[in-house]
This record gives C-alpha cells, sequence and structure tokens, in this order.
C-alpha cells in the first residue's frame, strides 16, 4: 500500500526511489510487524485471559509429562491470531499488493489460520485436547492446496516442474500430480510446526529461522543475476515474498517475546497450522520445497519422532523414545524445558546456515 503511494512520489523528490528495492522495505516490514505485535500482544493478552481462552493441558495417558506442564494450565492459547494480524498489517503496508504470490501466501496463511481457530476453538469448548476432526482439519488443507496446485500449474512461469537440489538441471515435471505433492508438503509442514509447538519459544523460535531463510531463497529466486548465477530456478515477481517473509519474521520475533519461557501466551493451532501452511505454500512457489527438510531439520525431526515411535511401536509393541514428540523425550530424561527449546533452536540455526550454503552445492 506504502509502496504504491511513496514510490510514486519519487518525481516528487529521489529520496522516495528508495521504496522500490525490497531489502529495504523488507527490513522495514520486519520491524513494523514486530512493533505491531509487541503493541497489542498486552491488549490480546489480556483479552483472552478476559475470556478464560486458556490452554487445556492433557492429562490422559501422559502422566509424566503432565507434572511438567500442569503450571501452564489457563495459560492464554490462541495466540496465532497475534502473528497473523502482524503479517497482514506489514505485508499490506509494504508489499507490493499487485503481486499475485505474495496475495496467494497472505489468503493462505489467513485460510489456514481460520482452520486452526476452529480446532482451538473446538478444544476450549469440549475443555479436552480433542478439536475438530482429523478429516475436517485435513478437507481445509485439501481446499488450500487445490486453490495453490490450479494457480501453480496455470501459471507458465511456475509450472509442474519438481526441482531436486544439490544437482544441477535435475527437473522432474509431475504435471496434475504435483498437486498431490503441494498436499503433502502443506500437510506436512503444517503438521511438523504443531508437534513443535510443544516448549516455550520452540515451535515459533524455529519458525522464525525457517522465514528467515526462506526470505533469502525468495530474493534470490526472484533476482535474475544471482538466480542464473546459483544455477537454480528463476522466477520474475518472486523477490516480492522476501518482504512477506521479513514480516513474518519480524512477527515470529515479536510473538516470542511474549511465548518464551516462562510463556505468557500460546500459539494454538491457529498460529501453528497458519505459519506451517504458509511456509509450505512459499516453498512451492519459489520451487525450494526440498530444501525445507533441511531449513526446518528441528520440525522434521520433531515430526520423524512422532513417525517412528508410532510406526516402531505397531510393530514391536516397544518404543524408541520415553515419549514424542522428541522434546518430551529429553524432558522425561530431565533437561530444562529451557534448556531443551535453547539447544533445539542453536540446531534449527546451524541447520538455516546450511541451507543456504547448499545453494551453491551444484
Amino acid at each position: 500500500m506504502l509502496y504504491h503511494f511513496l514510490y510514486q512520489l519519487k518525481e516528487f523528490w529521489f529520496g522516495f526511489n528508495i521504496f522500490k528495492y525490497i531489502t529495504f522495505r523488507a527490513g522495514l516490514a520486519a520491524f513494523t510487524s514486530f512493533i505491531i505485535c509487541v503493541s497489542i500482544g498486552p491488549v490480546i493478552i489480556k483479552w483472552l485471559r478476559t475470556f478464560k481462552i486458556g490452554q487445556y493441558v492433557r492429562k490422559e495417558h501422559v502422566a509424566g509429562i503432565y507434572d511438567f506442564h500442569k503450571h501452564k494450565e489457563g495459560t492464554p492459547t490462541m495466540g496465532g491470531i497475534l502473528i497473523i494480524v502482524s503479517v497482514i498489517v506489514s505485508s499490506l503496508l509494504w508489499c507490493r499488493l499487485d503481486n499475485s504470490y505474495v496475495l496467494l501466501t497472505m489468503a493462505g496463511m489467513i485460510w489456514l489460520g481460520l482452520v486452526g481457530f476452529l480446532d482451538d476453538f473446538m478444544k476450549l469448548k469440549n475443555k479436552s485436547s480433542k478439536g475438530i476432526r482429523g478429516k475436517s482439519k485435513l478437507a481445509g488443507q485439501i481446499i488450500l492446496a487445490l486453490i495453490v496446485g490450479v494457480f501453480v500449474l496455470q501459471n507458465k512461469a511456475i509450472g509442474a516442474d519438481l526441482y531436486l537440489p544439490f544437482i544441477k538441471n535435475s527437473v522432474c515435471n509431475l504435471g496434475i500430480f504435483y498437486i498431490i505433492f503441494i498436499l503433502i508438503v502443506i500437510v506436512g509442514s503444517s503438521n511438523a510446526v504443531n508437534l513443535t509447538d510443544g516448549l516455550d519459544g520452540l515451535a515459533v523460535g524455529c519458525v522464525i529461522f525457517v522465514t528467515f531463510t526462506y526470505a533469502v531463497f525468495s530474493y534470490i529466486t526472484g533476482h535474475a543475476d544471482l538466480s542464473q548465477y546459483l544455477h537454480i530456478f528463476y522466477l520474475p515477481g518472486a523477490g516480492e515474498l522476501t518482504v512477506f517473509c521479513a514480516a513474518l519474521t519480524g512477527a515470529g520475533l515479536g510473538f516470542l517475546w511474549f511465548n518464551s519461557y516462562p510463556a505468557t501466551i500460546f500459539m494454538g493451532d491457529t498460529g501453528a497450522l497458519s505459519l506451517g501452511g504458509t511456509i509450505a505454500i512459499i516453498s512451492v512457489l519459489i520451487k525450494k520445497e526440498f530444501l525445507l527438510l533441511l531449513a526446518g531439520a528441528v520440525l522434521v525431526m520433531e515430526a520423524m519422532s512422532v513417525i517412528i515411535q508410532v510406526t516402531f511401536f505397531k510393530m514391536t509393541k516397544k518404543r524408541v523414545f520415553l515419549m514424542t514428540p522428541i522434546h518430551h523425550h529429553f524432558q522425561i530424561k530431565g533437561w530444562h524445558e529451557a534448556k531443551i527449546t535453547m539447544r533445539f533452536l542453536i540446531v534449527a540455526a546451524i541447520f538455516a546456515i546450511l541451507s543456504i550454503a547448499a545453494l551453491k552445492v551444484r
């Protein structure tokens, strides 16, 4: 919004020409979303407490973990609203609103935020850990995947090509089956963030590193010279997603202000599903889906620990971990919650750096 207004004023003063630069607007977007999040955070937290929209701590079959988390009972949840509002407002201010990639990503974030909101609402209504049915949640993700899939397939600049990392000119065209692949990416990413959201500051901390990494990816993907130099997919206009990713990073930092140990608010499924799904959409648009496995290695590790645990138990009636997701395994082993979060975030930072470095590996 401000871009369309301020950049036009360059005719009256050359200084306004700076608003055409993606890096400048990305910095402003990150700062704006952070300020919005930190400013309205106390108001949102107070409002959630007033209406008793608090976290339910599961007691069934998790007696060992309940003792670690029982003090969190009643802590305001649905904090994802805070992130979504901050990102959308900042993006509307600093992104080019004539960019279809940004508009699609914003719409996807809002859509999955609504799905997560319904899930959180049902948990609060039932006073249990059970929200909407898994089929209903999947239906919401399928609808989004279909919309993104149709958009991608109709956009000749993107298409249904699948780019494999680390191998030069390695491309596979999936055709109509690319929509199924998009669904897998969206479901996998959103559920991975959801599973990671079990310790104060852990999920949003990991998301911050991923969104910053994808801000770099988006900038390079939308830059003709850089993408050609690195031999990666080039998409005109993708650089504008850098501004959106920066807004996500800033909002994540703002939310971490309140969500760090001891947390005064939780993101809930409202935040987890929308953040994970949004990252997935961006990865699809700029053809960096497989690098999401590296950039979000901690998120993948959390999800895989659950899959391994369930599969191994069904086959042998024995457990690989003391409890999953894997952060609970370390809690039972005696690690303090803050120590687990910090060490996991260190690992997340290392893998984010490696994923950026991997762009040169061809």
